[in-house]
């Protein structure tokens, strides 16, 4: 009977050990990568649930495109065309998640769709995918993190910079320059640059150009300008406005961290230079989880569905520096010009002149 006794207390108390040691590693913070091995689990795509968001989504922005045609009275027409660029917006974050092989990396037919949208869209994968890696393999670095994204310059470098490079690169930055992103981002940046530069290299781009030609003349001589205005540039301009302003905002907002070689890694970028862009549901929507960029940036295999269940079920990850599309919040990443060094911090050129 004692013995009996002394196995039961010996079982128990190594329970008891065990439930202890497990809720202590809840709390353990995982950092390093081991945070990044923490994620794969996660990186896991369901071909299933990717070609059902792909296909509805089409179906979606072409039933919008259609109706900003047939329906009756101009404020519904515009409400529907710009729906449709809100759709354009989601499928454009689809296919930024297949270039990263989140979704879909198996299927040659999704390979195909995404390389036509790819064109479409004007971000033909032949640029999209050598300045979009760049970008995340130097996140947040001063001295490479130009290359598929705004230049970020020291406010050192900016006062020794002449008149032309100031003005060139505040142009960059410029409110107007991302509100005008179908012409300045997406229609110079990702086609009439590379094609200029390196016309063999980037044949998508030049395809692109002519593409778009094309749509627009064949839109005007059937259908009108008011269709054309409706079908492609509505939608477009809204589309792109809102995509340049989030990838904005995304790397450059007041908790920003910047470095240069010396201790920078890649988790942390992630977490300190990678913003967490707090939007309601239907915005989340819209840009298909792209605002949890904190944690696509930690690993961008993650598909974009599964990043939220991140958020919940990795506690390291739940305290981001966050931003939000509230208009006060807008025109204070807008301000921000420079990073200031000694403050390790982003800074308008005002505060810049008062050091």
């Amino acid at each position: 009977m004692g013995d009996a006794i002394r196995r039961v207390s010996v079982a128990l108390s190594r329970e008891s050990t065990n439930l202890i040691l497990g809720r202590a590693r809840v709390f353990i913070m995982r950092t390093g990568k081991e945070l990044i091995l923490a994620t794969r689990e996660f990186a896991q795509d369901n071909s299933v649930r990717s070609w059902r968001i792909l296909l509805t989504t089409v179906f979606a922005y072409i039933a919008a495109l259609v109706a900003a045609v047939l329906l009756p009275f101009w404020i519904l027409k515009v409400a529907a065309s710009v729906l449709a660029g809100l759709f354009f917006v989601r499928l454009f974050v689809i296919y930024h998640d297949h270039q990263h092989n989140a979704i879909l990396p198996k299927s040659k037919t999704a390979a195909g769709l995404m390389r036509v949208w790819g064109i479409y869209a004007m971000t033909p994968s032949s640029i999209w995918k050598h300045s979009h890696n760049h970008h995340h393999n130097h996140n947040s670095k001063l001295r490479s993190s130009h290359i598929g994204s705004y230049p970020v310059m020291t406010s050192e470098r900016y006062q020794k910079s002449s008149k032309q490079e100031r003005a060139k690169y505040l142009a960059m930055r410029h409110p107007v320059t991302i509100l005008l992103g179908y012409f300045s981002v997406f229609i110079v940046g990702m086609c009439v640059v590379p094609a200029m530069e390196d016309p063999k290299a980037h044949r998508d781009s030049i395809i692109a150009l002519a593409l778009h030609l094309v749509l627009y003349a064949v839109a005007i001589t059937f259908l009108g300008w008011a269709a054309a205005f409706l079908l492609l540039f509505l939608p477009f301009s809204v589309a792109s406005a809102l995509g340049a302003y989030l990838f904005y905002a995304q790397h450059n907002f007041p908790d920003v961290t910047y470095m240069d070689k010396d201790g920078w890694t890649y988790e942390g970028a992630a977490l300190v230079s990678s913003s967490y862009c707090k939007m309601n549901p239907v915005m989340c929507y819209f840009t298909a989880n792209i605002g949890y960029h904190h944690i696509h940036h930690l690993n961008a295999k993650i598909p974009f569905y599964r990043l939220p269940e991140v958020l919940e079920k990795m506690p390291e990850l739940q305290s981001p520096k966050t931003t939000s599309l509230h208009p006060a919040e807008i025109i204070r990443c807008l301000r921000l010009k420079v990073w200031d060094v000694e403050r390790q911090q982003m800074i308008g050129l005002p505060e810049m002149r008062r050091c």
